[in-house]
């Protein structure tokens, strides 16, 4: 048989493949309904990443880390995941944290004598139940940590120091964050009596390169060394914020950070000589509105700082949201932030001996800006006063998580500023023994919701708070840890943030149209 006939032969029987398989996959009538497309579904995330800052550079520090990761979410124990993450894995799931790699040479912001590294602290082995770790002095370095498998989804830290004495006294609650590219911080300050320090940590195996800008009230405060501040792999820098401009020292400063490679955690730890110190969290992104949950009943000074990134000026209406309804603060009403610039009101009496929360909007619907914004709040009178901030929150849509609440300590704080809402609130096991509990909460629209009595039965230890989404708007919260200590009403706290413990998982489908040219 000649070559030509063979080379025909092979075409044909190629071609009939081809087109029995497009048979197979096509529809079987022409004009026939295409199958349904595939809908995305939401699937637990295998990995988890998050940083916490040096806690404090002060000797008689006292710090807790609490780690602690819900049940519920599981389907990653299944197996399938990273190694380790499920039981079908070679190892058990495991979430740890590690010291910074150069957490054991540094001496704290400004360097100085080596200090010897801690044991790994605060490592989960099983979901449900908060694990804690202690450590004391200036000596605690950084963190990076990592949870796989089971143990991912909603993993959270929550990182708690007490300084009884000295300019950084207060309580310093923050919850580790993840790393990330751009972040927000208003409410700093390069003023006198304020020693702000921004910490950036890069968890990752190659070096970031960060820039900070200031913002104060007249604009952009000129620095000739903001820019390009190089964060080595697996490392932490903190940054004095007064060092980076030679202009004159500004009360209300917006902190912007950004990366030029790679991503970091970043966290503003500020210290008021007359206040106490506090760590100061990201804001929510610029949008034209903002909530900030969870303002202590008895504080004793409010002050709202909020800065316009975008082109165009933000009027801004002000109100609160209390246990009753929503209200026109006496003090102020709205808020006028020039584009580019830091605007502060002081909100004297706001409270009135009543938790609530402050809603920012913009006064004409038609003329919307985008704003960032954060609360100074102060509690406490004269020498025994202390300082704490709120940062705008972004709402919960399915499940957010905060570790290390003590009994008669904690507040849970739930605002609904339109809809009305409901949740599921539950307080885990203790870390030293407890039963879980479980409750469900109905927020008012344009209320406040503040719970003081969520301790677990049994309780030993600390535990944790995890607040789901049953139906309703958009719901925001906050937690107060109140521990006084010689007088002074020492707080923090922290606003909860979704975890986002499931991600989207495009369908797949098979396509031939891939082959065409």
């Amino acid at each position: 048989m000649k070559r030509t006939t063979l080379s025909l032969i092979a075409v044909a029987t190629a071609l009939a493949a081809v087109t029995g398989f497009a048979a197979l996959t096509a529809p079987e009538e022409a004009g026939a309904p295409a199958a349904p497309a595939r809908v995305a579904s939401r699937m637990p995330v295998e990995r988890s990443t998050l940083l916490c800052p040096a806690p404090s550079s002060s000797e008689v520090a006292e710090t807790v880390h609490t780690s602690y990761t819900p049940p519920g979410t599981g389907a990653a124990s299944a197996g399938g995941g990273p190694a380790g993450a499920g039981t079908g894995g070679t190892a058990p799931p495991v979430a740890q944290l590690r010291p910074a790699a150069d957490a054991a040479a540094t001496g704290g912001p400004a360097g100085g004598a080596k200090r010897k590294a801690p044991k790994v602290p605060a490592t989960v082995t099983e979901p449900g139940k908060p694990v804690t770790a202690e450590a004391d002095g200036a000596a605690v370095p950084a963190l990076t940590g990592a949870a796989a498998g089971s143990l991912a989804p909603g993993w959270t830290v929550q990182q708690t120091t007490a300084v009884p004495a000295g300019g950084a006294r207060g309580l310093l609650g923050l919850t580790c964050g993840a790393p990330d590219t751009d972040f927000w911080f208003p409410a700093a300050s390069t003023g006198k009596g304020r020693q702000d320090y921004m910490h950036l940590t890069n968890p990752d195996d190659t070096g970031a390169v960060a820039d900070i800008e200031l913002h104060g009230p007249e604009g952009v405060l000129k620095s000739q060394y903001s820019d390009g501040i190089p964060v080595p792999a697996r490392s932490t820098v903190p940054v004095l914020l007064s060092t980076l401009t030679t202009e004159a020292a500004a009360e209300d400063v917006t902190v912007h950070v950004t990366t030029r490679s790679g991503r970091v955690g970043a966290a503003l730890a500020a210290a008021d000589d007359t206040h106490g110190s506090d760590w100061l969290a990201a804001s929510a992104d610029p949008a034209p509105g903002a909530v900030l949950p969870g303002i202590p009943a008895d504080a004793t000074s409010v002050r709202l700082v909020a800065f316009a990134p975008g082109e165009e000026d933000a009027d801004l209406k002000i109100q609160l949201a209390t246990a009753t309804g929503t209200i026109v603060p006496a003090s102020a009403a709205s808020l006028h932030v020039k584009s580019g610039m830091t605007a502060a009101v002081d909100l004297p009496d706001l409270t009135r001996g009543e938790a609530g929360s402050l809603i920012l909007g913009p006064s004409d619907p038609k003329k919307p800006a985008p704003v960032v914004a954060a609360l100074r709040v102060v509690r406490g009178k004269g020498t025994k006063e202390e300082i704490a901030f709120i940062p705008a929150a972004t709402p919960i849509t399915a499940r957010a998580t905060v570790a290390d609440n003590r009994a008669k300590a904690s507040t849970l704080s739930l605002v609904a500023p339109g809809e009305g809402a409901q949740v599921k609130v539950t307080a885990s096991a203790g870390s030293g023994g407890g039963e879980p509990a479980t409750r469900t909460v109905t927020v008012k629209g344009g209320t406040t919701t503040a719970l003081t009595d969520l301790a677990p039965t049994g309780l030993k230890g600390s535990y944790a708070l995890t607040v789901e989404k049953v139906s309703g708007g958009p719901v925001y919260a906050a937690r107060t840890l109140a521990l006084p200590q010689d007088g002074i009403p020492m707080f923090t706290v922290q606003t909860l943030t979704d975890d986002r413990g499931t991600v989207e998982v495009p369908a797949a489908r098979q396509d031939l149209g891939v082959l065409d040219d």
